[in-house]
Formats: C-alpha cells, sequence, structure tokens
C-alpha cells in the first residue's frame, strides 16, 4: 500500500472540507466569539448516543487481561444498559447539571455510567484511578458530585463516608442497576455549550485542576476524528480483505486518550473496540492484536517501546493493524522508524498529534508521508482550529520563531471547575487558549521545542514537580527539594528528585519514597533520588535553578 503523498492528503482534505462535502465548515457563534464549526455535527452526546441505535447487534465492547477474558457487548445490549442506569441514577435525584463522579479501572461499567450521567444532561467526573486517597478526597471535595461510582480497589483507598458523597460501588452494587428491561434511553434536550466533562488535569500548583467541557467540545473532537480517518482511507485505502475497523485501546477512562478518543469516538462510528485491563503486558497485547484482528491502535510513546521490543513481534500475525495514532510526548524518530519497520501494515498511516485535555485532547495531526518527511513535527491544525505562536506580551511572531502556543477552536474547554483565577491565567481575549508550550510554526507545521514548564511525561501520564516537591516539603527532615525529569529510553522520562536534608538529620531514601507514595500516585514517586548537603543553586529572586542541577540519582527498586 503506498504512502499518500503531501499531494494526495491535500487534495482529499480539499474535497471533504468543500461546501456540500461531508465535514464542510461555517461559521457559528460559541461563547460570544466568532468561530468555524463543522456544519453537519450532532448538538448533544445524547443525540450521539441514540444514534449508535443503528449498530443493532454488532459488537461494540470486547474486555480482556492477561488473567483472562471479560465481558463482550453488543450496541443493543450497551444501549440497553445505558438506558437502566440512566433511569436509576434519576431515581437518585440525578438531574440536569448534577455532577456524577467515576473512580474506576478501566470497565464496562465506567463506560456505562459515562453515558447515562452526560444523556441525563449531568455532569460526568472521571478521576484518576492511580490517586492516592488525599488526591481523591481533593476532587471529591472540588468537583462536589452528588454521586460517586467506584470500584472496591479505589473505594479502599478513601473513606467514602468522610467524602460525604453517596457512593455505588462497581462490584456490589451496579449489577442490578444495568439489568432493567425496556427502559428508554433519556430525551434531555441538552444545549452544545451545557457542560459535559470534567477531567483533571495540570497540577502545576499541587493540586489538578477539573477541566470543564461541553457537549460541543466533545463533539467536535468527534468532527476531527471522523475527519481524520475519512481522509487517511481516501488517501490509503484499505486492502480489499481487510477486517471491519476495531480499536485497540490501552489508555485510561479518566483521560481524554481513553474517554473521548476511544469510548466515545468508538460509539459514535459503530466501531468495535477491545479494551486491554490490567498492567499492560505485551505479549497479550500481541496475541489480542492477533486474534481480534485490531485494525487501529492508539499508542503512547512508553506502550510502543515495549509492543515493538517484544520477541513475539516477529512471530505473531499483525497484518490487521493498520492505523497507528499516537502522542502524549514527541515520539523520537528513531522509535517511529522501528515501529514502522515492526508493524509495516500501519507504515503508511502513522501519526503522531499533539493536544491537551484543556482542547479535548487534540489541536495537531502529522499523519503517513508528513510524518516521515517531518519526523519531529506534530503536523498541522486540524479543521475548525486556529493556532497561533506569540510572544510573551501576547503578539504572534513570525514562521520559524519560537514562542508559546495558543489555539482557538470549539474543542477548548469552557474553563477550570471552580477556579477563575486559573481559568484567567489560560483564556485570554477571544478564548485563545495559553497552552503554555513553546513551538515554532514553519509552512503550517508546528514542531514543539518545550513542553509546559516544568512538565514531566512518564509513560504518557503529566507529572507536575511542584505536586512532588509540595509532598517532600512535609517531611519534616527534608529542608529542601527539586523535582526534575530524567529521561528514560521506554517511559520517556522519568521523575528525579534532589532533596537536602534538615542540620543535623539523616534521610532514608527508602522511607522517603514511601512517605511520597503515602500521599501521591505511585507513578509520581521519584525513582531517581540525589542526596545534597549544601543549599540548591538559586537564582537572584530565590528560584531554584533547575536546569543547574545534574547526577544520576540513585535508583529506588520497585
Amino acid at each position: 500500500m503506498p504512502a499518500p503523498k503531501f499531494e494526495d492528503l491535500a487534495r482529499v482534505e480539499a474535497e471533504l472540507l468543500a461546501p456540500g462535502a461531508p465535514f464542510e465548515l461555517e461559521w457559528a457563534d460559541v461563547l460570544g466569539e466568532r468561530m468555524q464549526v463543522f456544519k453537519r455535527r450532532p448538538r448533544s452526546l445524547g443525540a450521539l448516543l441514540a444514534g449508535a441505535r443503528g449498530f443493532g447487534a454488532a459488537e461494540a465492547l470486547v474486555f480482556t487481561g492477561a488473567a483472562g477474558p471479560g465481558p463482550r457487548l453488543s450496541f443493543d445490549e450497551l444501549l440497553a444498559r445505558v438506558a437502566s442506569v440512566a433511569a436509576a441514577l434519576r431515581a437518585r435525584g440525578i438531574d440536569r447539571g448534577d455532577r456524577v463522579a467515576i473512580l474506576a479501572a478501566n470497565c464496562p461499567e465506567w463506560i456505562v455510567a459515562f453515558w447515562a450521567t452526560v444523556s441525563l444532561g449531568a455532569v460526568a467526573v472521571g478521576l484518576n484511578a492511580w490517586w492516592a486517597g488525599p488526591e481523591i478526597a481533593h476532587a471529591l471535595a472540588d468537583a462536589d458530585p452528588k454521586l460517586l461510582i467506584c470500584d472496591v480497589r479505589r473505594a479502599e483507598r478513601l473513606d467514602t463516608a468522610s467524602a460525604r458523597v453517596p457512593t455505588i460501588i462497581i462490584e456490589r452494587d451496579f449489577s442490578p442497576l444495568w439489568r432493567a428491561r425496556g427502559e428508554a434511553l433519556p430525551a434531555v434536550d441538552a444545549a452544545e455549550d451545557d457542560p459535559a466533562v470534567i477531567l483533571y488535569t495540570r497540577g502545576t500548583t499541587g493540586r489538578s485542576k477539573g477541566a470543564l467541557q461541553s457537549h460541543r467540545n466533545v463533539l467536535a473532537l468527534v468532527g476531527c476524528n471522523f475527519f481524520h480517518g475519512t481522509r487517511m482511507r481516501l488517501a490509503a485505502p484499505p486492502p480489499a480483505d481487510a477486517p471491519p475497523p476495531s480499536v485497540l485501546v490501552t489508555s485510561p477512562l479518566f483521560h481524554v486518550s481513553g474517554l473521548h478518543n476511544a469510548a466515545v469516538i468508538c460509539l459514535a462510528g459503530g466501531i468495535r473496540s477491545i479494551w486491554l485491563t490490567g498492567r499492560f503486558d505485551a505479549a497479550h497485547a500481541l496475541a489480542t492484536i492477533e486474534a481480534e484482528r485490531v485494525t487501529s491502535w492508539g499508542y503512547t510513546q512508553t506502550l510502543l517501546h515495549r509492543l515493538i521490543e517484544h520477541p513475539d513481534v516477529a512471530t505473531r500475525d499483525l497484518s490487521s493493524l493498520r492505523q497507528l495514532g499516537g502522542g502524549g510526548s514527541p515520539i523520537p524518530p528513531a522509535l517511529q522508524s522501528r515501529a514502522r519497520a515492526a508493524l509495516p501494515g500501519a507504515r503508511t498511516t502513522m501519526g503522531v498529534g499533539y493536544g491537551q485535555t484543556e482542547c479535548a485532547s487534540l489541536a495537531t495531526l502529522n499523519p503517513g508521508d508528513e510524518l516521515c518527511a517531518f519526523p519531529r513535527s506534530v503536523g498541522r491544525p486540524l479543521p475548525t482550529v486556529a493556532l497561533e505562536i506569540r510572544d510573551p506580551d501576547g503578539r504572534p511572531v513570525p514562521d520559524g520563531v519560537t514562542g508559546e502556543v495558543t489555539i482557538r477552536s470549539p474543542l477548548v474547554m469552557l474553563e477550570y471547575w471552580r477556579n477563575p483565577a486559573a481559568t484567567a491565567d489560560v483564556l485570554g481575549p477571544g478564548r485563545w487558549l495559553r497552552t503554555g508550550d513553546l513551538g515554532t510554526l514553519e509552512g503550517g507545521r508546528l514542531t514543539l521545542t518545550s513542553r509546559s514548564r516544568d512538565l514531566i511525561i512518564r509513560g504518557g501520564e503529566n507529572i507536575y514537580p511542584a505536586e512532588i516537591e509540595q509532598r517532600l516539603s512535609e517531611h519534616p527532615d527534608v529542608a529542601e527539594s527539586a523535582v526534575i525529569g530524567v529521561a528514560h529510553e521506554s517511559l520517556g522520562q522519568e521523575v528525579k528528585a534532589v532533596v537536602v536534608a534538615r542540620q543535623g538529620k539523616q534521610l532514608d531514601l527508602a522511607a522517603l519514597a514511601e512517605f511520597v507514595r503515602a500521599g501521591l500516585a505511585d507513578f509520581k514517586v521519584p525513582a531517581h533520588w540525589e542526596l545534597r548537603t549544601t543549599p540548591l543553586p538559586r537564582n537572584a529572586v530565590g528560584k531554584i535553578l533547575k536546569h543547574a542541577l545534574d547526577g544520576d540519582g540513585t535508583v529506588i527498586p520497585d
């Protein structure tokens, strides 16, 4: 299958966006600003859900883990369970605008609870399943949900009684809720700019903030995904004997990658999604691609590295896999080349994208032949996305000049939930989103030069050093600390802490790691430590000079 050339993509894109074409654009008022939107679009997530009735008995959800197979649901079964749970939530007093928090590992109940919530016009709050108890408690206090849906393992991390929120335990309470028969899907007429989802992100000041997303935000992403999928199929048609589309999902549902780009997109397109449960196991992932004839996978750098380096990659039949799309961190060109060699069916369609939770996950994409030619770029803006590079005073800079990436689009969130100060920091006049990321535009293509502030990206997970530094400052024997990222071949980065003990005190690094783990999620616990006996380097105003910190550190074993 030949790679789609630049001219192929340009031609297809023009045809798809032309007047009367499926992805025709129009101008609309979005929260007081004129923006381009897709002309043919559903107006609410409830309407999108209702449209899935046409997929009938086709398989919708497949869950599988290294420990064994899990549930399989058809679209008819999925919709029946959503209708049943929506009726149960309504009976418990859940109404338009109420928050329903979901805290669980990936499972069918998570997806059903999400659709039931948004179909009522309520707001689904996705809580990070890797959080420790104090982090969960903070988010619950912030979101103030009317109901918490939680699995047993997460409930054990939190005193649900002290959280003061009615709680449904999935393993104990959920089955009766989704077994009702004959319930109809809710007919709630939600407006496009009504709130639909809160996902927590960007803990730059030691606490995560809730990005409040509207129905319009999520549905704009659906349009962008459909546009991209259509242009790639037209520019690089699949073989005549290719299996029906199916997506392997290895991302958590509390992320935009798992929720928006998998659960929502697959339902909207009638696409079968195969969810790997438990810790990522490359051997099981490869076996699943072969057995389920998976055609598409949304990867992160870490998982892509683990998959293609596994010895089974040479013995499994992976010929069905013809679409690779990823992001979360820049994908090194060498890894891209190894992936194309290991997964030749996806060689011509492999793509890299850029976005944030604050813009519903995507703003640019660099697919196929363009990625081969510009392997360090994250691509061109998607339809409906206006993108500018600006200087510190907010003025656009010329091509090739580094500045802050700013985005205006119907993809951009409503606000940070109940945090007007943080909202004002990132949403400027005209609803331009200041991403905090630095980059350049050349030939319409974005290249990132630096991730936002001190952000560490470990295996696709955003980690903000301030949160870990704040935890370390609570230890009575720590005088000062600084947290930085260090390179790692498969994870992209790992966390390193440079620590200075208080006068006369001795620090046990293993005990210090356990102290951090007691307050934060495991993935935030530093893997590397360095003890210093002299104060950390600071500038004239007292800010720690992190670029001056060096040293391999001491690795704390698992």
